[in-house]
C-alpha cells in the first residue's frame, strides 16, 4: 500500500483525479471554492487587527474579506503541514536553504535565494489579488464552474509560465 500512497513523484492523471475530489469536497463541504489567495488577506488582515484593532471599519476591503480565523485561513497551515507530511512520508525530505537546480544556476548564495524567494511571493500575491483569485481559486476552482473570468486567467498563467519558461531556458541559457 506505501508503494502506492507514498511515492516520490505522484502521476499526473492521479493527482489530477485528487485535485478534482478536492474541488468537490470543497463544494459540498464548505460551498465554497477552493483557493489560498484570499487567506494571505485574511492573515494580513489579523496582524493589522494587532496594531488597528478597528481596521475592518477603516478598510472597505476587509468588508468583503473578513479577517477572521476560518477555514479559508486554515488552508496556509494546512499547505505547509501537508506538505511536510508527503516529503517525510515519500522519503524526500531534507532541509536546505539552497536547492540543488537553484545552485547549479545561480549559485549558492542563500541570501541571494531567499531575496529571489521573497521576491517571487510578493509578486505572485500582488497578481493574484489583482486577478481576484490565485491559481488555484481560477485554475481549478474557476474553471471547473466554467467562468469565463477563470478560463481567460487559466489562459494566462500558462502563456505567462511558457514565456518565463522560454526567457529562463533560451535567452538567459540556463
Amino acid at each position: 500500500m506505501s508503494g502506492i500512497l507514498f511515492p516520490a513523484t505522484w502521476s499526473p492523471y492521479a493527482a489530477g483525479v485528487g485535485i478534482g475530489v478536492l474541488v468537490c469536497l470543497s463544494f459540498l463541504l464548505c460551498n465554497r471554492p477552493l483557493g489560498a489567495s484570499s487567506a494571505y488577506v485574511k492573515a494580513r488582515g489579523l496582524l493589522e487587527k494587532t496594531v488597528d484593532p478597528h481596521v475592518e471599519e477603516k478598510k472597505e476591503y476587509y468588508r468583503e474579506i473578513a479577517p477572521r480565523v476560518d477555514g479559508v485561513l486554515m488552508i496556509l497551515p494546512g499547505i505547509v503541514i501537508g506538505a511536510f507530511i508527503s516529503a517525510v512520508l515519500s522519503g524526500q525530505f531534507h532541509l536546505s536553504w539552497v536547492p540543488g537546480l537553484w545552485s547549479a544556476t545561480f549559485g549558492d548564495n542563500a541570501i541571494v535565494r531567499v531575496l529571489a524567494a521573497f521576491t517571487g511571493g510578493i509578486i505572485l500575491a500582488f497578481g493574484a489579488r489583482w486577478a481576484g483569485g490565485c491559481t488555484s481559486g481560477h485554475g481549478i476552482s474557476g474553471t471547473s464552474q466554467l467562468s469565463l473570468a477563470s478560463i481567460v486567467s487559466a489562459a494566462c498563467f500558462f502563456i505567462g509560465g511558457i514565456a518565463a519558461a522560454f526567457v529562463i531556458f533560451y535567452v538567459v541559457g540556463v
